[in-house]
């Protein structure tokens, strides 16, 4: 899980705190409850989502979530799976008696692998899970973001390190002020493979 845990932590820094628990949902919900793994995902899910609650002004919904968010989180190591814990732990203490806290300064920042990973930093795998969740979250189509993933992921499998769809899916994730053009540029590339695709489908 370590590709999703700095996907989503990369998110989160990134200022998405909502988009964040994406990176982790479908390996949360794979997770026998009650183990450490899930207890950190289930965690930091809630975690990211008492900031929202709190940074809406929703205040009881905030303290609950901040709470819980404590609760799942209190007896794991202190760097379990490399995430430092005591900061986070520490921010919900101080979210749940004041949830006022996040108009005062910044949420605390999420830190794996000793940096607070930020997307322009994230290897191919873990770029490649932030992806479709950025492009959810920013209200781009998600299907050609999905689909110039999974090229990538085919193309490197295929040790061809020079992918355009490599490459695409990496500005899609870095680059902010040209991402709408990106994503026309990625949509047009898969079309392309597409049909490239079916036409060898129809010699056979």
């Amino acid at each position: 899980m370590r590709d999703q845990l700095r996907a989503g932590a990369a998110i989160y820094n990134a200022g998405y705190y909502h988009a964040a628990h994406d990176a982790w949902e479908d390996h949360w919900l794979d997770l026998e409850a009650g183990t450490n793994d899930e207890r950190l995902l289930h965690g930091l899910i809630q975690f990211t989502a008492a900031v929202v609650h709190a940074r809406e002004r929703n205040w009881e919904g905030a303290v609950g979530l901040a709470e819980s968010a404590g609760e799942y989180l209190a007896e794991l190591p202190a760097d379990y799976r490399n995430v430092r814990l005591p900061p986070v732990r520490s921010f919900l203490e101080a979210l749940a008696a004041d949830p006022e806290l996040v108009e005062r300064q910044p949420p605390v920042r999420l830190v794996h692998e000793g940096t607070a990973p930020a997307p322009a930093e994230l290897a191919f795998e873990p770029t490649a899970i932030a992806a479709p969740v950025l492009a959810d979250e920013l209200g781009y189509d998600v299907a050609p973001v999905d689909a110039a993933r999974q090229y990538a992921e085919q193309d490197l499998a295929a040790g061809d390190d020079d992918s355009r769809f490599i490459t695409l899916v990496f500005d899609f994730v870095r680059e902010d002020e040209h991402r709408g053009l990106i994503h026309q540029r990625l949509a047009d590339h898969v079309g392309r493979r597409e049909a490239r695709e079916s036409d060898v489908e129809g010699l056979f």
